[in-house]
């Protein structure tokens, strides 16, 4: 054989390997997507329905920005918004394709995965050295970076955020797709991104990833599993950013007021690490991190973080004050970090996560006929939730909801060796080609506490049948029967449950998973509760009224569910003690007609004896409660005799407001098109504060509304020191002079209102809203800002 042809052979041969092994061979014990056929219930709908809405897109658009950047000539116009953001989710869909062409093997997805291979390649190739992306203005920031000059990734809108996106996507192409091209590329851009940062000391690499940067450090990892070479895996660590690595690494947490999607994927790759490299101190920072969102961090329905930030335990009673509840791609990075957990040690706790996760909050993101994603999802009763339009909001939630909803079929099953793992409750089909074994589950969970798995074989099979038995199921009451004999006795909850035999075609697996209704509490403060049934979040409608912003346009903040708040004493609550009312639930009854729908006697006041409990993956366009206030009757006066009054303030403050800006915190100071010099922040008595020093400033474009009669609404510590003596401007002209030293001698937060000319405003949409320090001076700091309407 000549040596051209060997060449070719050998070429087909690694390529064949590629494709047919491509997504086990990165995810060892999961079965790829295809070998998962998803049957009758709310996730086949979800994945169908997805489906649809992703071909309803328009890929030219979505291309632009690479186009664009690449000096070619775009076949569509870019998206207008979160346009700084420009490519991101372009990435998001080629990775939703290539998982939904997997999962379903739609054709239509394949093409248009196959299209956008073809254009990033031109993209790549016009670049001439293995980049390829949609940042705006990107070389620059590259080509500054790779100077040393790495304080330039503040002045874009997360560069490297939004450059992880297309490496997640080609890879994504490659192990859900099977498509060698984009392999290729990915390490191309792997190897590409190693000499931007070749010159960097580790000092400089500390600085760049204080800013957002997704998860560069779990791509790199692949690329080293992926061709076995210790640079990608060096790169990787590299990319570890050490102040939360060591943090994680000595178990202590350091997460307070921390951006948290920020946080979740630099950890999804220190699990990559550990779990390729062996690494134990990445297997702990890991472990620990993992552990304290959950246990310590997150809501009943799986999710984290309010207004993109983790609470201090001091302050999580803002998740029921706040708008902007959990966020959809934490999620979705948890149950990715979850999964990789699982495979280093394949234990029923991070099942028993993944479950409550996926049901409760990702789900519940996708409106079950539009098909439009959630972003925030509020935890304030009575508030409510607004949906993505298909080529209308380009929001980072819009980038993950465009993948959650293919990977359905990828954790209901793992294998080991020769242990099958039935991980969650869904009606699917698995077909364990290697092991010549179909296994079909039927169930109608939870709507039906009971599962049935029959094994199909062509030959009598030995193998380990794994069944979890779940945390919610008293050992008692779980049964898992197999020719008669009941595998569950003796089980304990949060373990799994093992049969192994040798296996005969039309084997069945009868499983009885009984459901109780249990209370948990809002994590530190005990006077909110949830109510579960089993691992389902139970929640109810509260009516339609003022649900502004149903439907997201291109607003720059329609992600948010903006429509008025409702006062916590104008929902429902529950008067008794935890023993009463559980005593209350144990007795609900069931909605006739409406599954998994009760009514609990005797629980709420009169005014809502008759109010429905209902899972909350099924309430869409309405407001709703998921936390209730609960306490008895003597707690309940002294409650409303001191917050009654604040609650009537904020509300009138809250609807008093055009534009506020949160300063410190990363997603409304973008949103706010920041612009600083010789700036500072931090944290002080539970809130974040931003300042500016020695001539400095700081700055934000906020929304007029079209008002003409304003104030601006300004927070500051009231018993400042030092000299701080600072201008606030309104597009550059002078609205006051301020002097905080000595004004109020107040140990406490404060706000100043101050009023804006008329002449100021009138005409505007918008106006810069500048922060400038004297010389020698200090502004701020500076805790919150708002644009006032008049009272």
């Amino acid at each position: 054989m000549n040596r051209k042809r060997a060449l070719s052979v050998l070429f087909c041969l690694v390529s064949f390997l590629a494709s047919t092994l491509a997504q086990d061979k990165l995810y060892t014990n999961t079965f790829p997507l295809g070998q998962v056929k998803l049957l009758e219930g709310p996730f086949k709908h979800a994945c169908d329905l997805n489906v649809q809405i992703l071909l309803q897109y328009d890929v030219d658009r979505l291309l632009a920005p690479f186009l664009k950047e690449a000096g070619l000539q775009p076949k569509g116009e870019s998206f207008p918004n979160w346009e700084g953001l420009d490519g991101h989710v372009g990435g998001h869909y080629l990775s939703a394709l290539a998982i939904h062409y997997a999962a379903t093997g739609n054709v239509d997805c394949k093409k248009r995965m196959e299209y956008m291979i073809s254009e990033l390649k031109r993209c790549q190739q016009k670049h001439a050295d293995g980049y390829v992306g949609g940042v705006p203005d990107g070389m620059k920031v590259w080509n500054e970076i790779k100077k040393g000059n790495v304080g330039i990734v503040w002045k874009y809108w997360v560069p490297w955020y939004n450059l992880h996106k297309i490496y997640a996507g080609l890879r994504d192409a490659w192990i859900y797709g099977g498509n060698e091209e984009a392999r290729m590329m990915f390490l191309e851009l792997c190897d590409w991104g190693m000499t931007i940062i070749a010159p960097l000391n580790d000092e400089q690499m500390e600085q760049m990833l204080a800013n957002e940067f997704g998860g560069m450090d779990e791509v790199y990892a692949d690329a080293y599993q992926m061709t076995g070479d210790m640079k990608y895996l060096n790169t990787a660590k590299r990319f570890s950013h050490k102040w939360l690595l060591d943090s994680m690494a000595a178990q202590v947490d350091n997460l307070d007021n921390k951006h948290a999607n920020t946080q979740v994927p630099k950890v999804v790759g220190y699990q990559r690490i550990a779990e390729l490299g062996h690494d134990k101190k990445y297997e702990v920072a890991t472990e620990y991190f993992w552990n304290t969102v959950v246990y310590n961090r997150s809501l009943s329905l799986g999710g984290n973080s309010r207004r993109e930030h983790f609470a201090a335990a001091d302050d999580c009673k803002s998740y029921v004050e706040d708008r902007e509840g959990p966020e959809s791609c934490n999620t979705n990075n948890m149950l990715k970090l979850t999964e990789g957990l699982f495979r280093m040690h394949p234990e029923a706790r991070y099942a028993d996560f993944y479950e409550r996760a996926m049901y409760n909050h990702i789900l519940s993101t996708q409106h079950p006929e539009h098909g439009g994603y959630v972003y925030f999802t509020s935890a304030r009763p009575a508030h409510y939730r607004v949906y993505s339009a298909p080529n209308s909001a380009m929001w980072c939630c819009v980038g993950t909801g465009m993948e959650n909803h293919g990977k359905y079929g990828e954790f209901i099953y793992t294998h080991a060796h020769d242990s099958l793992f039935v991980n969650l409750f869904v009606a699917s089909e698995l077909n364990w080609k290697e092991k010549g074994i179909t296994l079909i589950q039927e169930t109608r969970f939870p709507d039906e506490e009971s599962s049935r798995l029959t094994i199909r074989v062509k030959k009598p099979t030995k193998f380990k049948l794994l069944v979890r038995h779940p945390w919610w199921a008293d050992g008692n009451d779980m049964k898992v029967l197999c020719k008669g004999k009941d595998y569950a006795s003796g089980s304990s909850p949060s373990s799994y449950i093992v049969i192994e035999r040798t296996w005969k075609n039309g084997d069945v697996v009868d499983i009885t998973t009984p459901m109780k209704v249990h209370i948990e509490a809002l994590p530190n403060v005990s006077e909110y509760i949830s109510i579960m049934r089993g691992p389902i979040l139970l929640g109810a409608r509260m009516g339609t009224d003022h649900l502004d912003g149903l439907i997201a346009d291109d607003g720059r903040w329609a992600h948010i569910a903006h429509g008025p708040l409702v006062s916590a004493f104008d929902t429902p609550f529950i008067i008794g003690s935890r023993e009463e009312i559980q005593s209350k639930l144990d007795n609900m009854k069931p909605v006739a007609g409406k599954a998994f729908c009760y009514t609990v006697p005797g629980l709420f006041t009169e005014k809502y004896k008759d109010l429905v409990l209902e899972p909350f993956f099924r309430i869409h366009d309405s407001r709703y409660i998921m936390y209730w206030l609960a306490m008895t009757h003597e707690k309940y006066a002294e409650f409303q005799k001191a917050e009654q009054e604040k609650e009537q303030l904020k509300l009138l403050l809250d609807k008093r407001t055009v534009d506020a800006v949160a300063t410190a915190e990363q997603q409304p100071e973008v949103d706010h098109l920041m612009k600083y010099e010789n700036s500072t922040t931090g944290t002080f008595e539970g809130e974040t504060w931003r300042d500016a020093r020695n001539g400095g400033y700081f700055q934000y474009n906020m929304m007029t509304g079209d008002e003409s009669d304003l104030s601006l609404m300004v927070r500051y510590w009231g018993d400042e020191t030092r000299n701080r003596t600072f201008d606030i401007l309104i597009d550059d002209e002078l609205l006051v002079t301020e002097n905080l030293v000595g004004k109020w001698k107040r140990k406490e937060l404060v706000n100043v209102e101050y009023p804006i000319p008329a002449t100021m405003i009138n005409g505007k949409k918008s106006v810069t809203v500048t922060f400038r320090s004297k010389p020698g001076n200090i502004a701020g700091g500076v805790f919150y800002i708002r644009l006032l309407k008049k009272e």
